[in-house]
């Protein structure tokens, strides 16, 4: 199947903003977001809130214990003293996801210049300190770089690519944040190798494919986007005719959690790939639909991924249920979203990730 879409989605967003009089080379010959991140900053009157600390840059090795720690190949059973430990060591991380994304919402929606200074200054901590940047010891030191570069790649975007420029006075500084962000990227397509046997490849492997692409539209680098676009063709094949992804399903109990969790990177990388002109969804016979129908279903009922496994599912918390399928927003600007898919996602607007970049349906509808 052909990749490339009929429609010129770049050449058209080019011309749109260069009739609007917003000159910028990149929409002409780079690489660019979905239309929703060339948002304009909004202006409202509220409350300052002033600008804390950055949360310490995290330098050291990146080891950390998983939380399924002594579960077998499965690793389906929480380990309660594992997952404790994980969260103290990674909260500087995790700090810094959340916040920063955080604030990139705030002032997308106030305007604030204080705001921005902030989220600005955020970033220029972490990268002055080469942050993310130390070797990763094990498997979980590897997947929390990656998910940490979804997070600070997806929410910078929205910041570079508005129509307000906002990052026009901060030119020198947003550079070097660029720069040490596409660094990061390339330490994640090394610890990533989308040549690793088929088995092996789940949805660990679709985030670092995520983070890699929302880096290559930050820093312009089609070596970038095509490594993390040839990750998805993996995830295309992996999909099956009744939209299960077999190495999800090997999480047993957990299997349906996993395969809502991988559909989330997928729905994005072809969110991007149909903004720079390449049908990804189409790929696999359209196997990122049958892999959202199957996803969809978790939501309600869990029983499909019962039968499959043999296994009784743990079911979704309540709290965060909602933003598990966040992703719902860039598949319907992908493509058309009918039924029951329809349905869910107006009944479960808005929707908001911190590893997707924040607010989705600001970012793919304008709300």
């Amino acid at each position: 199947m052909c990749r490339y879409l009929h429609t010129p989605v770049a050449a058209v967003i080019a011309l749109v903003f260069t009739l609007g009089g917003v000159a910028k080379s990149a929409l002409a010959s780079g690489l660019v977001p979905p239309t929703g991140y060339y948002n304009e900053v909004k202006h409202n009157s509220g409350s300052m809130r002033p600008c804390t600390p950055a949360p310490e840059p995290f330098v050291g090795a990146l080891e950390f214990p998983s939380k399924y720690e002594g579960s077998g190949k499965s690793r389906s059973t929480l380990n309660e003293v594992s997952a404790k430990r994980y969260k103290t060591l990674t909260k500087s991380i995790s700090d810094m996801e959340k916040g920063a994304t955080k604030l990139v919402d705030q002032y997308m929606d106030g305007g604030s210049t204080q705001t921005l200074q902030c989220v600005v200054a955020w970033y220029s901590v972490w990268a002055d300190a080469k942050a993310l940047l130390g070797p990763a010891i094990n498997h979980t030191g590897k997947s929390e770089r990656k998910w940490a570069l979804a997070s600070l790649s997806s929410a910078w975007l929205r910041l570079k690519f508005s129509r307000s420029q906002p990052l026009l006075v901060y030119s020198s500084k947003a550079a070097e944040i660029d720069d040490w962000l596409g660094k990061i990227a390339d330490q994640v397509t090394r610890e990533w190798d989308k040549d690793d046997a088929r088995e092996k490849i789940n949805n660990h492997y679709y985030w670092a494919a995520w983070s890699v692409m929302a880096t290559s539209i930050v820093t312009n680098r089609r070596d970038q986007f095509d490594w993390a676009t040839d990750m998805y063709a993996i995830f295309a094949q992996q999909v099956d005719a009744d939209g299960f992804l077999p190495n999800e399903l090997k999480r047993q109990t957990r299997a349906a959690d996993y395969h809502v969790y991988a559909v989330a990177p997928a729905a994005m990388m072809a969110a991007f790939g149909k903004a720079n002109d390449l049908d990804l969804a189409g790929e696999g016979h359209d196997a990122l639909h049958r892999a959202v129908e199957r996803a969809i279903t978790a939501y309600d009922d869990l029983r499909p991924f019962e039968a499959k496994t043999g296994a009784k599912q743990v079911r979704f918390e309540p709290e965060g249920k909602q933003s598990k399928f966040a992703w719902l927003e860039p598949y319907c600007w992908t493509v058309r979203c009918t039924g029951v898919i329809a349905a869910k996602l107006a009944q479960l607007r808005p929707l908001q990730d911190t590893r997707l970049g924040g607010n989705m349906t600001a970012m793919f509808t304008g709300r």
